[in-house]
């Protein structure tokens, strides 16, 4: 799978909430990349209190925490 193909985890270092989505997308088995906010002033301005969040690569959609793990496999899936 290309990286640009993977789910973008929009995350920051000791975010525990977004460690638990972590666990979520291994379990599914989906494939996804981290992208650290605090290393983007754009980024921590749109999601500093938000994370974590989830980007589909291919549709834009955006999935806010918290989901189901049947939430986030619909969102895998585009749907």
């Amino acid at each position: 799978m290309e990286n640009e193909d993977l789910l973008i985890l929009y995350t920051r270092p000791g975010c525990q909430l977004c460690e638990q989505v972590m666990q979520m997308m291994a379990l599914a088995g989906l494939g996804w990349r981290p992208v650290d906010i605090e290393d983007d002033s754009r980024l921590l301005e749109q999601y500093g209190l938000r994370i974590p969040v989830l980007k589909h690569p291919v549709t834009g959609c955006e999935l806010f925490y918290p989901f189901s793990a049947e939430q986030l496999e619909q969102f895998a899936k585009g749907q």
